[in-house]
């Protein structure tokens, strides 16, 4: 009995000085570099502006879903989904680390919505690694329940109506109707994602709800409304001719181009430069401002889920309007009946004018902001560095926006009131989800 006593004394010493194992660490610089690239990824895997803000929405949506089971003073946005059911409750009993958890949750729902899934993969599963080797027990608990979370919203997300978008027909431009949308050069592409008016919202009540006033009625008469608009693009390329390549016009149009493929042809040789989306454009906003403000995890994935829900939102309600409308780009009817060798100094995207999807997006996502981090936020956006692009500055968020918008028009593919009318749909948006999902400032 003696002997026995003492073995297990020797045991609890023995194991008493084992290495504890590592608390697993998350930080918001962890969740910025997964978006950073999942956004890598889309711009590889060229996504249309709508699809891409849908990639954002819901790997954002299934990462927040999860910390607000693990901290009690965030509040679930479910509220707002249709269709949406409850959450699975996590394992009391199991050492879930919420943060680990919901950057899983985000990487497996980025994974099943993109084309290039290795790409992801490699890159989680060196994280994997590296946590499993810090805490096992911990990294397979927070790894089951945050795989289980983006089980349930890859459920919600299936239903969405986008599986049924793939399977209807092209758009049709087939018509003698002046006023309707053509293919623009140089690749004349079909008009893109004509039905994504049919995708479920996410806030709003339907793609309908904030339908702006209509564009101004098409006519080609001297001094009606149209045709001063028209005149107005036509002529400002080349006053913008005359300032150089350097004008603070033309440089904003180029900063805020976000076109995720432009065609360059050069002789016979035709290439294509791939770019970042503008909600893509404006995640990169929202990671530089919770840099600036040093969130932590949890605000920091707090303002990334609600940024995104407005910018899908808006690509709804904006492709709504765009394909009731179908109104013809500049582009086309000046080469047609003004000026057969003027080009814009953007390349006009496959879609038709009205509203400016950038003024749309950028009013809503720059309203969530602007409640979230303040009405005079100043910062330095850096977002284009990487495609060639200076850092430019701006004072607030609203200020970017309207230089979005604006910029529209220095890139000769809008005509004012779209970009006016679009800034102001975009406003009405994001100020509903601020509302509806009840959002409060994320103070220092």
């Amino acid at each position: 009995m003696r002997n026995i006593l003492h073995i297990f004394i020797i045991a609890l010493l023995l194991g008493g000085c084992e290495k504890q194992a590592e608390p697993i660490e998350i930080t918001a610089g962890d969740y910025h570099n997964a978006m950073d690239r999942l956004t890598e990824i889309m711009v590889h895997d060229i996504f249309s502006p709508p699809v891409a803000s849908r990639i954002y929405a819901y790997s954002n949506i299934a990462a927040y879903e999860v910390l607000v089971k693990g901290n009690n003073k965030l509040k679930s946005f479910s509220h707002t989904y249709k269709d949406f059911e409850p959450l699975p409750d996590p394992d009391t009993t199991a050492n879930i680390n919420f943060q680990l958890a919901a950057l899983i949750a985000h990487m497996e729902i980025g994974k099943q919505l993109i084309f290039s899934e290795n790409e992801l993969l490699t890159y989680r599963d060196s994280l994997y690694t590296a946590w499993k080797k810090q805490n096992k027990r911990v990294f397979e608990a927070s790894k089951n329940y945050g795989l289980e979370v983006a089980g349930h919203v890859a459920n919600w997300k299936s239903k969405d109506n986008y599986k049924e978008t793939r399977t209807l027909p092209k758009f049709s431009v087939y018509s003698d109707e002046p006023h309707r949308w053509q293919p623009t050069p140089p690749l004349y592409m079909d008009g893109i994602e004509p039905h994504w008016a049919k995708i479920r919202t996410f806030s709003m009540d339907s793609a309908s709800q904030f339908k702006p006033a209509p564009p101004p009625e098409f006519s080609m008469e001297k001094n009606s409304k149209f045709q001063q608009e028209l005149m107005e693009v036509y002529t400002l390329r080349y006053s913008l001719d005359t300032l150089g390549n350097e004008s603070e016009e033309i440089q904003t149009a180029r900063f805020w181009d976000c076109n995720p493929y432009v065609s360059t042809q050069r002789g016979h040789l035709m290439f294509a430069t791939k770019k970042i989306t503008p909600g893509g454009h404006w995640m990169g906003i929202t990671k530089i401002a919770s840099k600036k403000r040093d969130l932590d995890f949890d605000r920091t994935v707090y303002a990334y889920a609600a940024t995104s829900v407005a910018i899908a939102d808006a690509f709804i309600s904006c492709w709504e309007e765009k394909y009731s409308s179908e109104l013809i780009r500049p582009e086309t009817l000046i080469n047609s009946f003004i000026d057969e060798n003027w080009a814009p100094v953007l390349q006009t995207p496959p879609f038709p004018e009205y509203p400016s999807g950038h003024s749309v997006v950028s009013g809503a996502a720059a309203t969530v902001l602007t409640q979230l981090f303040g009405e005079d936020f100043s910062y330095d956006d850096d977002t284009e560095v990487k495609y060639g692009l200076p850092v430019r500055s701006f004072n607030s968020f609203h200020q970017a926006a309207n230089e979005a918008a604006l910029s529209r028009l220095y890139g000769g593919i809008h005509y004012r009131s779209a970009i006016e009318e679009g800034l102001s749909q975009g406003l009405n948006l994001g100020a509903h989800v601020v509302k509806d999902l009840a959002l409060q400032p994320l103070n220092m």
